[in-house]
């Protein structure tokens, strides 16, 4: 009797599956067949142009500030 119930759920379940896989299949037709033949636009990759520009530093006009000797440190 167990294995009745059993393989009658099962069957049940199965019937039930397939028929959801089916018809999704039969409802969503159209828009699978337009996503397997949609061909986007091609697009040119963008073309960056940059400039760089910089200004170069001046030399110092001001005092320019020298080491301090070594022997000043030393007590």
């Amino acid at each position: 009797m167990f294995t009745l119930v059993a393989a009658t759920v099962f069957l049940v379940s199965f019937l039930l599956a397939a028929s959801t896989i089916l018809s999704m299949l039969a409802l969503y037709r159209d828009k699978m067949i337009a996503a397997l033949a949609f061909e986007p636009i091609p697009h040119e990759p963008p073309i960056y142009r940059l400039r760089i520009s910089r200004r170069r530093a001046e030399p110092s006009r001001g005092a320019v500030a020298r080491p301090i000797a070594s022997g000043i440190l030393v007590a």
